[in-house]
């Protein structure tokens, strides 16, 4: 906590903390020095939303004539006007403070920050705490930076540092018969004396200070309470005010030590998750290792493939230019052969003889000549080069550019019990995702617990799910699961909740006309015009019995209410039944009808007055609607082949009539003859 005991101003421990009346503090020394001429000062803009920060006691003028200044022992917390002005400037202001915490302004008369109230239990709070980390105490006396004190007087309750002592207690004359202790042995002491000391009134220094003013916030003795400035002020007893304050401040700590007793096991299981961290990146890290292995085994590989292609290439490439060597080499020989044969008979010298084959000669080496670009060519059957092309640019940019598809598939979610709630047939339920786990996209699956046959009713990212048009007293499991590019978590903890026994609702305002005026919690309603106006239900009911009834709590004969049932698009400014949305039994003081599509039947004699209560009876299952006045039923049944919509409650009044609605009813007695009793199923 030694943030908590350092001064905002000096950031050192506070030395002589005083209470500023906007509950901060300082040192006094810290004050007196960031003390300002009044006028210099101006206080922040005023802004309406810091008068929250002010309790209701604190925005009352507590200065009055006699006030000379700002007595802050007496008044503490007192303002007039702007919130950021504490204790506003009077006629002889001469001083003013800001707090260096929230910047508010307080105006002192020429005591200035001397007037500031001690705060003592700070003070022996920063004591206990340097006495438990054994700081130093310093010298009260040293001018510069104070020295350590080596003891303190018992009689003067100083510390002295040794020169201090030296200068300002000398151990002669009448000083000689004090006692100096050492500084830690005279904290303890002072503590004992403030401990035994009883606290006097400011304003009457011989009274002892025994009761609690509300509403100035302070402590005030017998004579404050007789003086007239706390007259009509609710007073308590200051013993039973400090203990009522004490329990309050012990239960709120106690809520808050369970928050900090969260965080701490959070904190211990992040710790937890940051040792294994490390763990679970090593066997990631081998993982890795072994995957890149195998495509560098895979590389390797295909690179010996690659290679024994090309010594092929290179060696039918050898082969097929040495038999066009051997070819060539093979015509060269026999065409030189020739040549030479050739010459050789040029030189025969008889004519005879030569004559014999001249002409032969001339033959063979014009068919050798003839022949010779088609046995002979100077073009290389292959080159040299090797004409391959290895496409590696792909498969280099593809090991570039390999990542990491997705880190896993999720872990199960979890359902949290306390934020999942039902409201009539309506569940919402939250969870929160498994821990480090990435999730696109959650399913969310119902199953009424007798039938045990999931379905889906909800896919979608957000962790918190509202299941409406469900059966009404009805057992459903529940569970979700988690689902990301990589594949499904498993589902989670299956968790039961229950709907409502019965439908209770309310009055819409939302559907309301303008005209309708609700009330009591929109329950009642009537109508500031002599028009019918129509208000449905908040909610709407597809299947099942429902039962609810109007309380007739102001009744004009020239009234004639409509109660019944509607689709939400219904015609809000005409009576409930005559357009084809609405289907009504309407009712004055002695007959009824039943209207729909502006048609009426079925007149009923029996009217209504002042506290007669009119029911109506939706039976879904079997697509009826009845009414009731008096728990009598009106007429046979009213309306039926109600099919493929969703009804709401609704009425229509006028200003002659003002009516109560009541739901979560049981059906009248006698509609078990004529209505089958069945789950309610409905939307809200």
């Amino acid at each position: 906590m030694e943030e908590e005991l350092k001064c905002p101003a000096c950031r050192h421990l506070y030395k002589n903390p005083v209470l500023l009346p906007c509950y901060h503090s300082l040192c006094l020394n810290c004050a007196l020095h960031r003390e300002q001429p009044a006028q210099n000062l101006q206080p922040p803009p005023d802004d309406s939303d810091n008068t929250a920060d002010y309790p209701d006691g604190d925005k009352l003028s507590l200065v009055s004539e006699t006030d000379s200044g700002v007595v802050c022992n007496s008044r503490p917390s007192s303002y007039i006007g702007n919130p950021n002005i504490l204790f506003p400037p009077i006629q002889n202001s001469s001083l003013s403070l800001s707090c260096p915490m929230c910047q508010k302004v307080v105006y002192f008369d020429e005591h200035g920050a001397n007037n500031l109230p001690k705060n003592k239990t700070l003070q022996n709070i920063v004591d206990k705490y340097g006495e438990s980390k054994e700081l130093p105490i310093h010298c009260q006396l040293c001018e510069d930076e104070p020295m350590e004190a080596t003891v303190m007087c018992e009689q003067c309750e100083v510390f002295y540092c040794d020169d201090c002592r030296e200068k300002c207690h000398p151990l002669r004359g009448p000083l000689a018969a004090h006692s100096l202790v050492n500084p830690q042995q005279g904290k303890a002491t002072l503590r004992s004396r403030s401990k035994e000391k009883k606290t006097h009134c400011g304003e009457h220094s011989a009274e002892p200070l025994g009761m609690y003013c509300m509403s100035c916030k302070i402590a005030v003795c017998g004579l404050c309470l007789t003086d007239g400035r706390h007259a009509n002020h609710d007073v308590q007893a200051l013993a039973g005010m400090c203990k009522a304050q004490k329990t309050e401040l012990s239960q709120n700590l106690h809520v808050l030590s369970e928050k900090a007793k969260g965080a701490t096991e959070f904190i211990q299981k992040l710790k937890g998750i940051v040792d294994k961290v490390p763990d679970n990146c090593a066997q990631y890290e081998s993982r890795i290792s072994a995957d890149c292995d195998l495509i560098i085994e895979a590389i390797h590989r295909r690179k010996l493939k690659l290679l024994e292609f090309v010594y092929q290439e290179r060696d039918s490439k050898i082969k097929i230019l040495r038999e066009q060597i051997s070819h060539c080499a093979s015509k060269l020989q026999h065409t030189t052969g020739l040549l030479q044969f050739c010459i050789e008979a040029l030189k025969e010298t008889d004519a005879t003889a030569f004559l014999q084959v001249g002409s032969s000669l001339v033959d063979r080496v014009l068919q050798v000549d003839m022949t010779w670009h088609k046995e002979m060519t100077f073009v290389p059957r292959v080159s040299d080069e090797i004409d391959l092309n290895l496409d590696h640019l792909s498969v280099l940019h593809s090991i570039e550019e390999m990542t990491f598809a997705q880190l896993k598939a999720p872990g199960p979610p979890i359902l949290i019990p306390e934020e999942c709630t039902t409201e009539n047939n309506t569940i919402t339920v939250a969870w929160q995702p498994h821990l480090c786990s990435f999730v696109e996209f959650y399913q969310l699956e119902i199953a009424e617990t007798d039938k045990m046959e999931f379905k889906e009713v909800y896919s979608g990212p957000d962790t918190i799910c509202r299941i409406e048009n469900l059966l009404f007293r009805t057992l459903y499991n529940i569970r979700v699961k988690a689902v990301n590019n990589i594949g499904s978590s498993g589902f989670s903890d299956v968790m039961s909740i229950r709907t409502d026994e019965v439908a209770w609702f309310s009055l819409d305002p939302l559907t309301a006309h303008s005209d309708i005026i609700l009330s009591n919690e929109n329950q009642t309603v009537t109508c500031d015009t002599y028009e019918h106006r129509v208000v449905l239900g908040n909610l709407g009911f597809s299947q099942g019995l429902h039962y609810w009834e109007f309380t007739i709590d102001k009744y004009n004969t020239n009234a004639d209410p409509g109660f019944g049932v509607a689709t939400f698009d219904v015609a809000k400014d005409i009576m409930l039944g005559k357009d084809d949305k609405g289907w009504s039994m309407y009712i004055d003081h002695q007959r009824s009808w039943f209207l729909h599509s502006d048609h009426h039947h079925s007149r009923t004699e029996g009217g209504i007055d002042t506290g007669s209560v009119v029911g109506v009876l939706l039976n879904l299952d079997e697509h009826q609607l009845s009414f009731y006045v008096n728990d009598e039923r009106q007429g046979l049944v009213a309306f039926t082949g109600l099919h493929q919509e969703v009804f709401y409650p609704a009425v229509s009044v006028n200003r002659n009539v003002q009516v109560t609605v009541h739901t979560g009813l049981d059906p009248p007695v006698e509609s078990s003859d004529h209505d089958s009793e069945g789950e309610g199923k409905g939307v809200g």
